[in-house]
């Protein structure tokens, strides 16, 4: 007992002498110059920002760049994909200070559509983006064209990596249902509950303009419309105003979104 009291006083003078081992910071890659080019021509969502928050959107994207493997399959990766997938991945989490996707490791990037066994040729392409389980577990899958053109087209109201980087956020809970629990405040999950089950069942009934992926099931419905919401926030409201509301409290999103 009498060794012990001293190794103990031993190691906290030199904790506050800055003796012992720290942890290491995190190296974050320099933003490039004509990176924030590229989010101007190519990131709606990034240029309704104001000059501050545009700013902390460029330091978190580095971010993710820094800590996320983005590897071509097939494909080169261009400077154009990064900051693509990037952005994808901050939109639904933006206004979530600190928030960082320790569920992710890596991103894969096809140069198009793939099948279920990740097949690159045949007639089973189908799949323009996924999170991977088992032994891809940490990984994302996807479509470099379908990334793109998601960027491309303004007027729609899909962005396949969008959808993918909302199922992370669903999962961070430890389940893929619909209910992203670790960012809905309690009181909105009935009322989210509810809501969804009454668009699913219009969907099905061809009564809505919600894309008909989005009746697959709970998970699928909050990934579809969570793209919807990000593309095209007006027509939404416009459309389905109980479910942009709920969306807007969901994402934490300010009182007003304009395409």
């Amino acid at each position: 007992m009498k060794l012990i009291i001293p190794v103990l006083l031993l190691l906290v003078i030199l904790f506050f002498v800055g003796w012992l081992p720290k942890k290491k910071k995190k190296s974050i890659i320099p933003m490039p110059s004509h990176y924030r080019d590229l989010l101007n021509q190519q990131v709606p969502f990034y240029r309704r920002l104001d000059s501050g928050k545009q700013k902390e959107f460029e330091e978190r994207m580095m971010l993710f760049l820094s800590s996320v493997r983005i590897t071509g399959v097939k494909t080169t990766v261009e400077d154009l994909d990064k900051v693509l997938i990037a952005a994808s991945a901050l939109i639904p989490i933006f206004n979530f200070e600190g928030w960082e996707y320790v569920n992710l490791h890596e991103v894969l990037l096809y140069p198009d559509a793939f099948a279920e066994d990740f097949a690159q040729q045949g007639s089973q392409r189908h799949i323009l983006g996924m999170v991977g389980s088992g032994a891809l577990n940490h990984v994302m899958i996807l479509s470099q064209s379908e990334l793109r053109q998601a960027f491309i087209n303004t007027s729609g109201k899909s962005n396949a990596a969008i959808h993918e980087f909302v199922h992370l956020v669903d999962k961070t809970d430890g389940s893929v249902d619909g209910v992203p629990g670790f960012i809905m405040d309690q009181k909105y999950i009935v009322p989210w509950l509810q809501l969804m089950h009454h668009e699913i069942q219009l969907i099905r009934e061809e009564h809505s303009d919600i894309n008909p992926y989005g009746a697959t099931n709970e998970e699928e419905f909050f990934a579809v419309v969570s793209e919807y919401f990000f593309e095209r926030p007006e027509l939404l409201k416009e459309k389905h105003p109980a479910l942009y509301d709920l969306l807007q409290h969901i994402f934490r999103q300010p009182a007003s979104i304009k395409s």
